[in-house]
């Protein structure tokens, strides 16, 4: 389950797992918790966004079909990635904008 993938990394990590986990909470109250692919998701009807830990950031996905966030996304794009965004340990997590992109996320479920 996700207390016990979250649970598996140093303290540090566990944290910021955290964080993200709250923001997709808050932003999206209906979606359901669950867990696939060996990862943390949230789910309404067939839309999911996933995330998951690494070893110099935390992915999030799919983040396909978000043009409108495009500029603010660009900085944590994935190589090699269309639709992966990827948040390296020393930087601040970008919250806000995770929140606005989950939320646009599944607006459409």
């Amino acid at each position: 389950n996700i207390d016990q993938y979250i649970a598996g990394f140093p303290k540090d990590r566990q944290i910021l797992l955290e964080e993200i986990r709250k923001t997709i909470k808050n932003a999206v109250p209906l979606a359901e918790e669950t867990f696939s692919y060996g990862m943390p998701a949230f789910k309404i009807n067939s839309v999911s966004v996933w995330f998951a830990a690494y070893k110099n950031h935390i992915g999030l996905y799919p983040m396909y079909g978000m043009e409108k966030f495009r500029d603010e996304m660009e900085f944590f794009k994935g190589r090699g990635t269309k639709d992966t965004l990827q948040f390296p340990y020393n930087k601040p997590l970008p919250l806000e904008l995770i929140a606005k992109l989950v939320i646009h996320k599944f607006e459409k479920a």
